[in-house]
């Protein structure tokens, strides 16, 4: 067994671990210079970073050094199983001087060799993110300084796994939320069209969204809508919801109708999510745009040589928070020639440290009657935060002149 460290070993590992110069490395290679730099310390041949598959209940081998064949594979391995999988499921250190085919059920690990075994969980408070291990090609008793070492790696490695988890959603979410946006609006008959999208910088990604469709009947659909919350979560719901809301367009004449069974929809399968959402129906002649809203903040209504205004229309309460089949209104709205209808989301008017208000009457101020992508660029430019603290997404319907 090798002697216990000195003090002057100890404090090389303490720095070696804790080197400022680590948190300016991106997540791989961060995970990367931790199992160099383990495996120097602890003499060690192998390292490996497993990190939890929530969703799967297996860890994944993500980052590994002497078993760099474990990350190239994608092994997985279930919570529970194996040698890391014990680690995962007691969330304790443990350690192997003799590994067997018993002891393990990754063939890489038995096929390299390795005779001793150490390992710990990479936790975030209370939270299991992973386990991290090192292997000997000779048999080695490991002691609780090497433990102690382990696991303060495992602390750096777990800060890292948790911004990598965030990335990889918010990349999911990105891709997601664009999927489900229209890539290019539809070129519809009668009707001027321009949106614009940004994803809030503080927060990433969140529920924000809008579309446009040609029922069957002439008619035009036109929503705007926000789901609660941030991240990958949201947007999943948003894309339940955009979905639904199509389908029962395509049953419904009455905005306010789709409304309901959208609200019932939410209420039965996404139970504790709040969404607000504008539905509007332009008429085949475009002349008339029936409109209801669901918590959602009021459209702006701007005709040639009158000045913008808060269209007049009733807010019923958000989708989620009403009770199922609550009552609500749709309001007819005369759209006259050269006229825009503008809506948006609450990203665009929202200031901390201002009431809304504020925000609703820079916004009124700045939209006047022009081609929607005039109105959408003068918008973005006079009204829209460069720094966003939420998504905002904003839509145009104009009918020409």
């Amino acid at each position: 067994m090798p002697s216990r460290i000195n003090d002057d070993e100890r404090l090389r590992r303490l720095e070696a671990v804790t080197d400022a110069t680590l948190s300016r490395l991106d997540v791989s290679d961060l995970l990367d210079e931790l199992l160099d730099r383990v495996r120097d310390l602890l003499d060690v041949d192998t390292a490996a970073i497993l990190l939890l598959d929530e969703h799967a209940r297996q860890l994944v081998a993500t980052a590994a050094k002497g078993l760099e064949e474990e990350v190239r594979a994608g092994f997985r391995v279930a919570v529970g199983r194996g040698f890391a999988g014990r680690i995962a499921a007691t969330r304790r250190p443990a350690w192997i001087a003799d590994v067997t085919g018993a002891d393990v059920i990754n063939p890489i690990l038995l096929e390299k060799g390795i005779r001793s075994l150490l390992g710990v969980p990479i936790m975030a408070g209370t939270d299991l993110v992973g386990v991290l291990h090192v292997g000997s090609l000779s048999r080695r008793e490991f002691d609780g300084d090497d433990v102690k070492l382990l696991e303060l790696v495992a602390d750096r490695a777990a800060v890292a796994g948790r911004i990598r988890s965030a990335k990889i959603d918010q990349t999911a979410a990105l891709a997601l939320q664009r999927s489900l946006l229209p890539a290019r609006l539809p070129e519809v008959p009668g009707v001027d069209l321009a949106a614009r999208y940004v994803p809030g910088h503080a927060f990433g990604i969140g529920g924000d969204w809008y579309d446009v469709f040609t029922l069957p009947s002439g008619w035009l659909g036109v929503v705007i809508g926000d789901v609660s919350g941030h991240g990958l979560a949201s947007a999943v719901v948003m894309g339940r919801i955009r979905s639904a809301l199509r389908a029962y367009a395509l049953i419904c004449d009455d905005p306010a109708e789709a409304l309901t069974l959208l609200n019932r929809k939410v209420h039965a399968f996404e139970a504790g999510s709040l969404t607000t959402a504008l539905y509007a129906m332009v008429s085949p002649g475009r002349d008339r745009v029936l409109v209801s809203s669901a918590g959602h903040l009021r459209p702006i209504l701007a005709a040639p040589g009158r000045p913008a205004v808060l269209a007049g229309i009733p807010v019923d309460p958000p989708l989620g928070l009403a009770r199922p089949g609550a009552p609500r209104r749709s309001t007819a709205l005369t759209l006259l020639p050269g006229a825009v209808l503008f809506c948006y989301t609450d990203g665009l008017v929202e200031r901390r440290g201002e009431v809304i208000d504020d925000g609703l009457d820079r916004l009124i101020a700045t939209v006047r009657a022009g081609t929607a992508e005039e109105v959408c660029a003068t918008v973005m430019a006079e009204v829209s935060d460069e720094s966003p603290t939420d998504d905002v997404a904003v839509l145009a319907v104009r009918r020409p002149g």
